[in-house]
């Protein structure tokens, strides 16, 4: 089924996000896909103990998308399982002035996974060629100056330090966004998470996809292109893609030399 939502190479073919659907198949059946998700994130959590005993090599995991997208709750729900002391998470806001003083990569490349760490961006480098281009708070060459900058960086990481990156665009549609932007109106439990800047953001949703699809057709490390319309289908596919990057990794516990003994 998972298999039906291509993985894009990017270098390979030109994607259209319009073309790729938002939701969960037809044929999904939610309490079955639930079940399977359950037993993924298990695995998730016993390969992330072994990625941390053997302190070998890293995953940072970029949750890139729209408001509203389900990036919080994929943290959640994705990486129950894992130990904390081998797992972090980054929510990248406005620059401070500090950051501001500095290159745009600077506050990124400081909070990269150690080696047996897995790090999650919420949110990422990409907003430097995302919300500042949407309004055009930079020049269309500096955009293409910082796309190459991020593929020299992720390419970096990879290479010298042994950190895969596992890069999601969060899928949702125009609509589902807006009705969880709603929701954080009408539920009293979700009051605290409403922006306006969100709904103003949404106005620019044609802009935005066409930010998207530059990053995502100009980048060396391809990416995944998840269906976030559905929370329990979102979940399904990010949680099989970190399993299936994780088994791939093949981190392996440490034994102890009894040559010495």
């Amino acid at each position: 089924m998972i298999n039906k939502i291509n993985k894009l190479k990017n270098q390979h073919m030109s994607i259209k996000l319009s073309s790729i659907p938002t939701g969960a198949p037809e044929s999904a059946n939610k309490k079955k896909i639930e079940t399977m998700t359950a037993e993924i994130v298990t695995k998730i959590g016993e390969l992330q103990h072994k990625l941390y005993a053997e302190g070998k090599q890293s995953l940072l995991v970029i949750l890139q998308g729209m408001d509203a997208s389900g990036k919080d709750g994929t943290v959640k729900t994705v990486f129950a399982d894992c130990n904390p002391s081998g797992i972090d998470a980054y929510a990248f806001k406005k620059p401070t002035e500090e950051e501001f003083a500095h290159d745009f990569l600077w506050r990124v490349h400081k909070v990269a996974p150690i080696k047996g760490n897995i790090m999650i961006f919420n949110r990422s480098h990409y907003e430097d060629i995302l919300i500042q281009r949407v309004h055009k708070w930079i020049t269309e060459e500096r955009v293409e100056k910082r796309m190459a900058a991020i593929n020299a960086f992720e390419e970096l990481i990879e290479f010298d330090n042994g950190t895969k990156v596992l890069k999601f665009y969060m899928h949702i549609s125009k609509e589902r966004q807006q009705e969880k932007l709603q929701e954080r109106i009408d539920d009293p439990t979700k009051n605290w998470k409403h922006n306006q800047s969100d709904w103003d953001e949404n106005d620019h949703w044609e802009e935005y996809m066409k930010c998207y699809e530059y990053a995502i057709n100009n980048s060396s490390i391809s990416w995944h292109i998840a269906p976030c319309d559905k929370r329990y289908y979102r979940n399904y596919f990010i949680a099989t893609k970190v399993l299936e990057t994780l088994e791939a990794m093949n981190p392996e516990l440490p034994l102890l030399d009894k040559s010495d003994e």
